[in-house]
């Protein structure tokens, strides 16, 4: 799987301005700086992709360790300022990119067009500045 992730969804990410290395790829701009990363299911034969929008500083952890726009990662965001790109929006594993079940070829067809849908961004971010992308929702802070 990851062989033809490199092969066909790789190129196509990148020439969207995308820059980094498998499995963390990141696409600076001006306002924002857009996050995409692969994690694949720990037991084997799935994969998804998180995507977020931090700063365009870059994200300072809950610990006080600031992440610049060159090293951060999807991963550096809290869940709740992350979406997670999948074959169904049901929440669980099953709706992963399952390449034990479909081919690795059919599940990046599957997963470019998910990664082209006009609203795909909508709504991540970025909130505030680099040390408050680990708060809660907004409705959670005051709790």
């Amino acid at each position: 799987m990851v062989r033809e992730l490199l092969a066909s969804v790789v190129p196509c990410i990148r020439r969207t301005g995308f820059t980094g290395s498998f499995p963390h790829f990141r696409r600076i701009g001006v306002q924002s700086i857009d996050l995409l990363t692969f994690q694949f299911d720990r037991n084997g034969g799935g994969f998804l992709v998180e995507i977020a929008r931090c700063p365009p500083d870059g994200v300072v952890t809950p610990w006080g360790e600031r992440i610049g726009p060159n090293k951060v990662k999807a991963w550096d965001l809290n869940p709740t300022r992350r979406r997670r790109v999948v074959v169904r929006e049901t929440g669980r594993v099953e709706d992963w990119f399952r390449f034990d079940q479909q081919s690795p070829h059919d599940l990046s067809l599957m997963l470019l067009g998910k990664l082209d849908a006009p609203d795909l961004w909508d709504g991540l971010g970025p909130f505030g500045q680099p040390n408050e992308q680990h708060r809660m929702l907004e409705h959670f802070r005051e709790v």
